[in-house]
């Protein structure tokens, strides 16, 4: 890449910041990992051009690289701490993947289709990142790994799949989008024991459906 280049992305970005800014994401490290994380080398290279719009993308296997603001809206409700062990469902095109890893270093992450599960590696590795990746059924979770101090899932559902809850440690946090095909709450779980945790909704938002078994 060429040094003119590198400085548009880092313009690109800073305005793409401010941006998000302005749409109520207040956290300033999820801010500085929007930053710092090159989402066109996440993109199909039809859309690079368009990588700093806040707007989600095609990407392979019928999947999408998330909004921006999707994506910053929900690592900011997860509240994610330096040393913090999280879980991420659907690893997808990997850029999520990477700004749980501007804020810390112990993610893991599943992904069900083999195509992007074994392109996200790539990109990630070459960018840099060293997360622990899985090709496998996000809704069985990571059983060996648990507990959790925060998951996160890219997919909706109907309710929260009780795997992933039971992965959770007590005390932290799960983020997921609750609810129908064409519209979901994006729903904060806090969990206070085994048997007891609060549920809250933060907004309308439209996922694809988190789905059984690996392809």
């Amino acid at each position: 890449m060429q040094a003119s280049e590198t400085h548009i992305y880092k313009a690109l970005r800073q305005i793409l910041v401010e941006s998000l800014r302005n749409k109520g994401i207040t956290d300033k490290r999820v801010l500085e990992a929007i930053r710092q994380v090159p989402r066109h080398a996440f993109m199909d290279s039809r859309f690079i051009r368009f990588a700093y719009q806040d707007d989600a993308f095609p990407i392979a296997a019928g999947q999408t690289i998330s909004q921006p603001y999707t994506v910053a809206f929900q690592t900011q409700l997860l509240d994610i701490q330096k040393g913090d062990k999280v879980l991420e469902i659907g690893t997808g095109s990997g850029y999520q993947c990477a700004i749980l890893l501007e804020l810390t270093s112990s993610v893991f992450s599943i992904e069900r289709q083999k195509i992007l599960y074994e392109s996200a590696s790539k990109r990630l590795k070459e960018l840099g990142y060293a997360p622990h990746l899985c090709y496998g059924d996000g809704q069985e979770g990571w059983p060996e790994e648990s507990p959790f101090d925060k998951i996160l899932i890219t997919a909706a559902a109907h309710e929260i799949p009780p795997r992933l809850l039971e992965q959770l440690k007590i005390g932290g946090k799960l983020v997921m989008p609750v609810g129908g095909a064409y519209t979901q709450k994006m729903t904060l779980v806090e969990k206070i024991s085994d048997s007891e945790s609060i549920f809250s909704e933060h907004g309308g938002f439209v996922f694809v459906p988190l789905l059984k078994g690996k392809v």
